[in-house]
């Protein structure tokens, strides 16, 4: 039994870095299995199909994500915005061991919620989940003062999440950390001055540009700026 988890462990850990890699479509089950000596009957056993081991992968995926949210946010030796802070400067060290691949959910998120119902919940699910607990110390810094009153803790959560996403895949395409680490400055230079809210600085969540981070704009401008880009 204990050889039995420790070879589903093994196809796990060496799956997700290949998916993170390749994605869904090119992960080969042969080539998991090449690479982790393992027979195909094992994998069957353990999994199902590919999309199973996946979804599995995903959960595995989570449980790193939420020890580091743990780590981070549950460190009661530092201010509420700086344990959130810290959770993405964690996140961002990990990206750099990994060659700056960006997020699992992400990736995966990308390239499967237009094909699959299945996976586009489940990682909106995962999204949520780790908003949800941004959310909660975020509120737990407004109570202190350290954000303008009537901040919507929930909303800023899921920007800062929806920011870090498409910031992850600029870092991804230029193979560095610069638009994780312009993002987070902008985000929270934003909330500690306290001048805007981040409904208005931030009007593009899924993606921040590099003008939207160095130069906080009216949600009127920025929409002007934008259906100028559409128009071209």
């Amino acid at each position: 039994m204990e050889q039995t988890h420790a070879t589903k462990q093994r196809l796990i850990e060496v799956g997700m870095a290949m998916l993170l890699k390749h994605g869904y479509h090119d992960l080969g089950i042969q080539a998991l299995l090449d690479a982790t000596n393992t027979p195909k009957g094992s994998f069957y056993h353990h999994f199902s199909n590919k999309e199973d081991f996946a979804l599995q992968v995903i959960d595995e995926y989570m449980e790193l994500v939420h020890a580091g949210l743990s780590a981070s946010l549950g460190d009661n030796n530092l201010p509420p915005l700086e344990r959130v802070r810290r959770f993405f400067e964690l996140t961002e060290q990990a990206y750099r061991r990994e060659g700056y691949m960006g997020c699992l959910l992400g990736g995966l998120g990308q390239e499967l919620s237009g094909v699959s119902a299945l996976f586009r919940r489940k990682i909106d699910d995962c999204f949520s989940e780790i908003a949800r607990q941004l959310a909660a110390c975020l509120e737990e810094a407004g109570k202190q003062g350290d954000l303008p009153a009537g901040a919507d803790t929930s909303r800023m959560a899921s920007l800062l999440v929806g920011c870090w996403e498409g910031a992850a895949l600029r870092s991804r395409l230029r193979g560095d950390a610069t638009p994780l680490t312009r993002m987070l400055d902008f985000y929270f230079s934003a909330v500690r001055t306290r001048t805007v809210t981040l409904e208005h600085s931030l009007p593009n969540a899924e993606g921040c540009s590099d003008e939207d981070r160095h130069e906080p704009r009216t949600h009127s401008q920025g929409f002007r700026r934008r259906r100028g880009l559409r128009q071209n």
